[in-house]
């Protein structure tokens, strides 16, 4: 009996251990964030210098070690200034820490130079050479909003003129980070998400948002009327749109529908510059929601659109709203089908068209027996 036993328990230490083989890792615990210590309040931390063109706005914490020169004519700064004092020592410090872990963290997969039009999940990566971002990138945390983004380059790190970072289900900017051993240049009206561990320099070239922080351990930081934000890390950017439409169904020939486009904030961030679109309605017009006139969507806060179209056919349309939360653009789409009833082959008249079928039919009779009459008369 001890034979049988032990050989029972042979195909199930297999399954076992084929299982733990299998499990993924992210079942054994996910990658940890990189601690930034006294940095992480500062939107901009530099070695030498910072400088600006035009207007440009910054929420966060600005310092400057050992450097001191930090030309803000235009700035809006919405934080500290801490100039070569003890404070913006100790985030150099820091800096070097955070730079030194994020770099020495293990390769999960690889990804090529260009980051455009790519979906990541959370993982650290690394193209082998530079990096650089052209068109669309989506960070996908796959509804964890501790999910952390680790991209390492081994030099430079550039964007393209509109290039966008677009966080998806949970992804939060401060759990990406960006380790630049040389230079990074963000292109001109770019979109970028995240922490930028530069060992030079950073330029920020003109129109470029920033969701994180500007981090240059050795030289200098540019700016040209930019947004940088370094503000709460809020799990919940959230901007939604829900479509409908009165009525959902038409007779044959068409008519008029009224689509009414509800749009809200669930999350935590504020957005400004609100905008809804229809792939097949223009305009659509904005009628209430707005309760302190501000024109900026408060989280909780619900405004309403509505637009009038003519249709003739069975038709699709997509709405579209778009929002600018802590300096980064949000979308959200919804999808609505009004439904046209075919036009049908027999005549629109007050007479039921079973009717004029029947009187067809008993018409058609009434020939073929009076031919067959004739026939046998003449017969």
């Amino acid at each position: 009996m001890k034979t049988v036993t032990r050989m029972r328990l042979i195909p199930l230490l297999a399954i076992m251990i084929m299982s733990l083989v299998a499990a993924p890792a992210t079942a054994f615990g996910a990658e940890a964030t990189v601690n930034l210590g006294t940095t992480e309040g500062f939107a901009i931390l530099a070695g030498t210098t910072i400088t600006n063109t035009g207007t440009t706005t910054i929420t966060g914490d600005v310092g400057l070690h050992p450097g001191s020169a930090f030309v803000d004519t235009g700035v809006t700064l919405i934080g500290a200034r801490h100039i070569a004092d003890a404070v913006a020592e100790q985030a150099k410090v820091d800096l070097v820490t955070a730079y030194d872990d994020a770099a020495g963290r293990p390769v999960s997969s690889a990804v090529p130079v260009d980051l455009g039009g790519l979906t990541l999940g959370p993982g650290v990566y690394s193209s082998g050479g530079v990096l650089s971002i052209t068109g669309t990138m989506t960070l996908d945390a796959q509804g964890d909003p501790d999910a952390v983004f680790i991209f390492q380059s081994t030099a430079t790190l550039i964007t393209a003129s509109d290039s966008h970072i677009e966080l998806i289900n949970g992804a939060r900017f401060c759990r990406v980070f960006w380790v630049v051993p040389s230079s990074a240049t963000l292109g001109t009206d770019s979109e970028f998400v995240g922490h930028i561990f530069a060992l030079t320099d950073i330029t920020v070239q003109t129109g470029a948002m920033v969701e994180g922080q500007l981090l240059a351990r050795n030289g200098q930081v540019t700016l040209d009327a930019n947004v940088v934000t370094n503000d709460v890390c809020a799990a919940e950017r959230l901007i939604d749109i829900t479509k409908t439409a009165s009525p959902t169904s038409l007779p044959a020939g068409g008519g008029t529908v009224t689509y009414t486009y509800t749009v809200t904030n669930p999350g935590t961030v504020e957005f400004s510059d609100v905008v809804v679109t229809d792939d097949m309605v223009s305009p659509v017009t904005y009628v209430s929601g707005d309760t302190n006139g501000d024109e900026i969507l408060q989280p909780g806060e619900t405004w309403v659109y509505t637009a009038t179209d003519t249709l003739t056919e069975t038709t699709t349309n997509v709405a579209v709203v778009t929002g600018v939360g802590a300096g980064i653009v949000t979308t959200d789409t919804a999808t609505t089908t009004v439904q046209v009833a075919p036009g049908g082959l027999l005549p629109d008249t007050a007479t039921p068209w079973y009717s004029i079928l029947l009187a067809g039919v008993v018409l058609a009779l009434l020939g073929f027996a009076a031919r067959v009459a004739t026939n046998r008369i003449h017969g």
